[in-house]
């Protein structure tokens, strides 16, 4: 473990209590307002609330593990003798990436055949991906942590080319009211997905020592704060925006 200074820590520390308050918000508001969408779109907020409440309790995790592998000391972060369990990180993706690609096609309400396609296809390559970037992440050679990088953006840019090409009929064929919301979603994935394999490459570019443990720590929080909770609020609006365009419509 690397050695902190008091301010990175704060900041890491500041960053997992955000990320707690904001996934556990999101959690209530998502399961609070179910009905207010149609009987269809109920089950993608339902494991909209699902991911934020897995993120919401491997915060806390994560947030309880930094606490007990630092004491302050004569001014000084000093660490103790338990070691701060990143895989909680993994543990989370593993569950939650998948879930989150699986209810934007919900919400999107395509044919049984292709949600079930899209669904089984995107949710597989989510699951590959965080499971090729663990052993990288773990690693503190610089060369096995470029070779699962790049193994893991294999199903990565397979993911992005799906979001973007094989979704484009899809959208076009959405409600006009709710198209760019649909079209946002999409689009809000790719940028804050790309957050994380930007973030895994800072201790392989120069980022060293806490300055670097903190960059990740806070880095890949953002990316959480972003892909789970605020992406979660966005399906709700789609799914409130259809609602009211297929009951106008009737």
């Amino acid at each position: 473990m690397d050695i902190i200074s008091p301010a990175q820590y704060g900041l890491v520390y500041n960053a997992f209590s955000f990320a707690i308050a904001v996934m556990g918000a999101a959690t209530a508001f998502l399961f609070l307002n179910r009905s207010q969408v149609a009987p269809a779109y109920r089950t993608a907020l339902t494991i909209s609330g699902i991911v934020t409440l897995i993120a919401f309790y491997h915060y806390l995790r994560i947030f309880n593990s930094w606490e007990g592998a630092y004491t302050l000391v004569d001014g000084a972060m000093k660490h103790t003798d338990v070691q701060f369990n990143d895989a909680y990180r993994y543990v989370d993706w593993l569950l939650t990436v998948p879930l989150l690609l699986v209810e934007l096609i919900l919400v999107m309400r395509l044919s049984g055949a292709e949600t079930q396609a899209k669904a089984w296809k995107l949710g597989t390559l989510a699951a590959l991906m965080v499971v090729l970037g663990y052993p990288g992440e773990v690693s503190s050679d610089a060369g096995t942590r470029w070779l699962w990088w790049a193994l893991a953006m294999v199903p990565f840019v397979v993911i992005v080319y799906d979001l973007f090409i094989g979704l484009r009929n899809s959208i076009e064929s959405q409600p006009a009211a709710a198209r760019g919301l649909v079209s946002t979603a999409r689009s809000l994935t790719v940028v804050s997905w790309l957050f994380y394999p930007v973030v895994f490459v800072f201790p392989m570019i120069g980022f060293t020592g806490g300055a670097a443990t903190t960059a990740v720590q806070v880095g890949y929080t953002i990316a959480d704060v972003v892909a789970k909770a605020v992406f979660g609020i966005l399906i709700y609006m789609i799914a409130a925006r259809k609602s009211e365009s297929e009951q106008a419509s009737h």
